[in-house]
């Protein structure tokens, strides 16, 4: 019998590992970004309301243009919208260079304006991931891109304050705008297959039939309802975590800002073991048992991280739970691309990853507003509880209605 040689790391290949680097590149940047405008508002405003303007300037766009630039990434190269986009992201913080205290609405409208363009590269490299690895390789390429997303994170988040403090709001700029200009390069020297075009060979209808036909897409294939419907689920929650862990963090567990950027950023270091691991286990178990088992076991350590301060408040515990966190819901996010990628028409993936997207940014929206209302009247581990309580609901929502098999075939 003639040994099969294993197939190769999708990291291992050229191309994939272009868009990979290229990825880890401008996503550090982001996070550049997102430490360093919130502190340089509230070093001239002294207000965490001003701060947290920030975060709601980011938000509008995405949910006013999110289907929008879905519609664009399907109707242009995916690898050419990538370089413009990210081209356009370091010409857009030039304006940075002039902010001061009374030109601070210079601060908002880039933050809005990197949000919008920031919005539409998910879908476009989430579109390209097809066209640079097999159909089996998809879900480690997944994987791989999660790893490059928590290592941009824990790179990112530091390093953005430490230049700030060094640098100043320009060093931050500077750098920011050349991560941006090696990305576009890492992605130039890219060559996905050529694109698949689309069945008939009609040209592109109006832009409103367009905006609608990521819905038409997600009613139609069935897995994607349900991905839609657990995507918007688990953003409720995480709208909730992010309006309370930091009351948590602060009353419950009696810490300070230090634990609060501690227990906020070793998540990533699960999440880069998570992309580890799942890489191994997707080659043995489906998208489904991934997405739902995934959101299980994260919605148990998050019930058991809530309710643990009884027993210690002890910061290495919470570290520990964090960084435990971190692997399922890496789990979950292969799971869910994978499945997207896998039943989705090809000319219609970036429609479907924006719709998704978009409805939910506006379900995180109700987490948040539902945190800050419920919190109030009964407290903050009642509210908490009915966060993990929600993890487990989308991982029971995946066993039940992604048993169509959806993951092994696409469907047109």
């Amino acid at each position: 019998m003639t040994a099969v040689a294993p197939a190769r790391s999708p990291i291992a290949q050229r191309d994939f590992s272009l868009i990979w680097w290229g990825g880890l590149v401008s996503d550090t940047g982001d996070w550049l970004l997102m430490i360093a405008l919130p502190l340089f508002v509230f070093a001239i405003t002294g207000s965490a309301l001003g701060a947290s303007t920030v975060f709601l300037a980011e938000l509008i766009p995405v949910l006013l243009f999110g289907p929008v630039l879905g519609v664009l990434v399907d109707r242009f190269d995916h690898r050419r919208t990538m370089i413009v986009l990210n081209l356009a992201q370091g010409l857009a913080l030039l304006p940075l260079l002039a902010a001061s205290a009374d030109r601070l609405w210079i601060v908002y409208l880039v933050a809005a304006v990197q949000a919008a363009l920031a919005a539409g590269v998910n879908p476009a490299r989430q579109s390209l991931l097809p066209r640079l690895v097999s159909p089996g390789q998809l879900g480690q390429a997944n994987s791989l891109l999660s790893v490059a997303d928590n290592l941009a994170r824990l790179v990112g988040s530091p390093l953005g304050g430490l230049v700030f403090a060094g640098l100043g709001l320009p060093g931050v700029v500077c750098l920011d705008a050349a991560s941006y200009l090696l990305s576009a390069v890492l992605v130039l020297l890219s060559r996905p297959r050529v694109r698949e075009a689309p069945s008939g060979g009609a040209e592109p209808r109006g832009l409103l039939h367009e905006l609608l036909g990521g819905w038409r897409t997600i009613r139609r294939v069935r897995p994607l309802g349900a991905i839609l419907l657990i995507e918007c689920v688990s953003a409720v929650a995480q709208g909730v975590f992010l309006v309370l862990f930091v009351v948590y963090v602060v009353q419950v567990l009696r810490a300070g800002d230090a634990e609060v950027g501690l227990l906020r950023g070793v998540q990533a270091i699960g999440g880069i073991l998570g992309g580890l691991l799942v890489g191994v286990l997707i080659r043995r178990l489906s998208a489904r048992v991934l997405v739902g088992y995934g959101f299980v076991v994260f919605g148990l350590l998050a019930w058991l991280t809530w309710n643990f301060a009884p027993i210690s408040t002890l910061s290495v515990f919470y570290v520990g739970f964090f960084v435990a966190m971190g692997i399922p819901a890496v789990a979950t996010t292969a799971g869910v691309m994978t499945t997207v990628q896998q039943v989705t028409p090809p000319a219609a993936i970036g429609r479907v990853v924006a719709t998704t997207g978009t409805l939910a940014q506006a379900a995180q929206g109700v987490g948040l507003l539902a945190a800050g209302l419920l919190s109030d009247r009964l407290g903050v581990i009642p509210v908490l509880d009915a966060q993990a309580s929600l993890y487990l609901v989308c991982g029971l929502l995946a066993l039940l209605l992604l048993r169509t098999g959806a993951g092994r075939s696409r469907i047109r």
